[in-house]
């Protein structure tokens, strides 16, 4: 069962850290058949891709409230690699049975994309954010999450940061490598800092994305039932479905404080000067650049 993979270290696919439970076969992966009306959303973990997925799917019900609350978030948008053998199915087989047009959730990186994803041009929305605050709500959710490897003490959860030893990868090339894909790509191209800042401003650019055109009336319905507030205190959004065998949501809750800036009750001032360090190194030959306060 799926206790089997239990605190397991991650397993690296083609040099790619990837959480243990979701590696075997990873066939269904390479071989997903993507389809032409598919919509991807891709992040570096713990960027507000829940947040997305479920402007996105309410988006895609014409902003049908009641039509969004029809199933969990991740039956509604199922994460492409995910799979718990024994426990959870493989969200590439949920995704297989859904009708079109599907919203398919992945923190793969660019290497690891399934070829018909990029072959069928699927619209993409990739949603990034600073990596300090990344960093820290990965850390809390490394330790709820029980199919992740323990995360050990603050101060080396940074240097496993920085060496880019964390699940999918490090968070520099996975920013980066979507980034230089925008122009040639369908890609839309997010930061959740500027979703905080103006959250009606950035759902108009993603209903612009996906060929949708609302009232403000409308607008500002999406607006109120995608608020953190809102979203952390409903069941479908908020991850309390999931088994606390799997996630221990009294360790942290899932959905936990959805700010920007919180890395400044964690970081001491060394630490943030090493880190500074690191992302000035990261994104110094990019145009490329995140906000750390809104």
């Amino acid at each position: 069962m799926g206790s089997d993979f239990f605190r397991k270290d991650w397993v690296k696919i083609r040099g790619v850290p990837i959480i243990c439970a979701c590696t075997p076969n990873w066939e269904r992966i390479d071989n997903f058949q993507a389809r032409e009306d598919d919509i991807v959303i891709a992040t570096y973990p713990k960027s507000g891709t829940t947040w997305m997925s479920e402007i996105v799917d309410i988006i895609l019900n014409d902003g049908d409230i009641e039509k969004s609350q029809r199933d969990a978030i991740f039956n509604k948008v199922p994460m492409l690699e995910f799979w718990v053998p024994g426990a959870v199915p493989p969200g590439s087989q949920v995704l297989d049975a859904l009708p079109s047009p599907r919203v398919i959730k992945t923190h793969l990186p660019v290497s690891l994309f399934p070829k018909s994803l990029w072959e069928k041009k699927c619209k993409i929305i990739y949603v990034a954010r600073n990596p300090k605050d990344v960093a820290v709500s990965f850390y809390h959710f490394d330790k709820m999450n029980q199919l992740h490897p323990e995360p050990g003490t603050w101060d080396n959860y940074i240097d496993k940061f920085i060496q880019g030893n964390m699940g999918f990868g490090p968070w520099g090339a996975h920013v980066k490598e979507f980034w230089a894909l925008k122009q040639e790509r369908n890609i839309l191209y997010m930061f959740y800092e500027d979703m905080l800042e103006d959250p009606k401003r950035e759902i108009k650019k993603v209903m612009k994305f996906l060929g949708k055109d609302f009232s403000n009336d409308v607008l500002e319905k999406i607006c109120l039932q995608t608020s953190f507030k809102a979203m952390k205190e409903n069941p479908k959004t908020n991850y309390s479905a999931i088994s606390s065998s799997i996630m221990d949501q009294s360790v942290s809750p899932f959905m936990r404080k959805g700010i920007c800036g919180d890395w400044k009750n964690h970081f001491t001032v060394s630490q943030s000067e090493k880190f500074d360090e690191y992302y000035q190194k990261e994104i110094s030959k990019t145009d490329l650049s995140f906000r750390f306060l809104v």
